[in-house]
């Protein structure tokens, strides 16, 4: 789905604002998010999870938990981005648009917002214990943590990438390819390019940008 009339009416710079979500000051406050938020609250998490793992289980079966973590990350992302953040749900008392405008739809009309660029935790947090809860499910034992330390690593390079496709600066081919595709995720149709880092995901499900299009001036 296209944000590209709420786009019109935004108050500001829609490149450059950021705009308030919330008469409470807490609430507004906690909306916005130093990008190296995820890196810091995960690591220590991501290390005690691998720690445990390797001295509880052989290192080529944490080895293989870890991918598979990280391969059902990239699905994740995919998928939720695809189908979570651009659906408009049908809430009680009409709060689907609101709902959508606050998880995503702000971001595709204030793309540039250094604040609102990677999860806040109170997001992220819920999102982590459901995927232990569904590992653990799938798995149980001890693999099921090596495969939650995969999970987190991709969740946290997921939201680096992103923030850096909007305010980094590429310096290889990869670099370039990864930021043109984010870019015409925003700037040209925003029904395609739902990999942010995972981009050969948009490739197998037919969501991939033709390699001669090129990102417009509008936020879409």
């Amino acid at each position: 789905m296209s944000f590209e009339v709420d786009n019109a009416n935004a108050p500001g710079d829609p490149l450059s604002a950021s705009p308030r979500l919330f008469e409470s000051d807490l609430l507004d406050k906690l909306s916005r998010v130093h990008h190296l938020t995820p890196v810091i609250v995960y690591t220590p998490i991501i290390v005690g999870l691998l720690i445990y793992s390797l001295v509880s289980q052989a290192t080529a079966l944490v080895a293989l938990g870890v991918l598979v973590g990280y391969l059902a990350w990239t699905l994740t992302e995919y998928f939720g981005h695809r189908y979570l953040f651009h659906t408009v749900f049908p809430l009680p008392f009409g709060l689907g648009p609101r709902f959508q405008f606050l998880i995503h739809g702000v971001h595709h009309i204030y793309p540039n917002d250094p604040l609102r660029l990677v999860m806040p935790p109170l997001l992220s947090g819920p999102i982590m214990l459901i995927a232990l809860s569904i590992i653990r499910l799938l798995f149980g034992g001890t693999f099921a943590w090596p495969v939650l330390a995969g999970f987190m690593i991709g969740y946290v390079v997921y939201d680096c990438v992103h923030y850096w496709t909007h305010h980094g600066q590429p310096k290889s081919r990869l670099g370039h390819l990864v930021r043109r595709l984010h870019m015409l995720h925003h700037f040209r149709d925003a029904a395609k390019g739902f990999g942010v880092h995972a981009i050969w995901w948009d490739y197998v499900f037919g969501t991939a940008y033709q390699k001669g299009d090129k990102p417009g001036t509008r936020a879409v």
